[in-house]
């Protein structure tokens, strides 16, 4: 595995989310409460950039002790990355698609040192 430097931790911080190109591959590298995430910059739907789309809880039914629909919410613990071309939604966390589970964001790790933070990009 190679290591790529993104940017310093803070900066990584400050700007929510970066972008950088290896090997022809764009990858966003996102910050979410302090949580880091690495993904492809790449849409399973249809190509799009899913790295530059919100992030948004995930919406949750709320119902009564009977089963029964009241309304709904956005979860404060589950959080969805939301491609801006056609809304397909993706577990932040583990980059697997909120209505398919079979299908998933090329996910890459991030380690952080010395104030820095690099993505583990695999040997081809």
């Amino acid at each position: 595995m190679k290591e790529i430097r993104v940017s310093s931790r803070a900066e990584l911080k400050e700007a929510g989310r970066l972008f950088l190109s290896v090997d022809g591959r764009e990858i966003g590298v996102l910050d979410h409460e302090g949580e880091l995430v690495a993904y492809e910059n790449r849409c399973r739907h249809q190509g799009g950039p899913v790295c530059e789309g919100i992030v948004i809880g995930r919406v949750e039914a709320i119902l009564d002790d009977g089963m029964h629909a009241l309304g709904e919410r956005f979860s404060g613990e589950t959080f969805h990355l939301v491609c801006p071309w056609h809304g397909w939604e993706y577990d932040l966390r583990t980059g697997v698609c909120a209505t398919d589970k079979t299908v998933g964001l090329q996910k890459y790790e991030l380690v952080e040192r010395d104030g820095s933070v690099f993505v583990l990009m695999p040997d081809e």
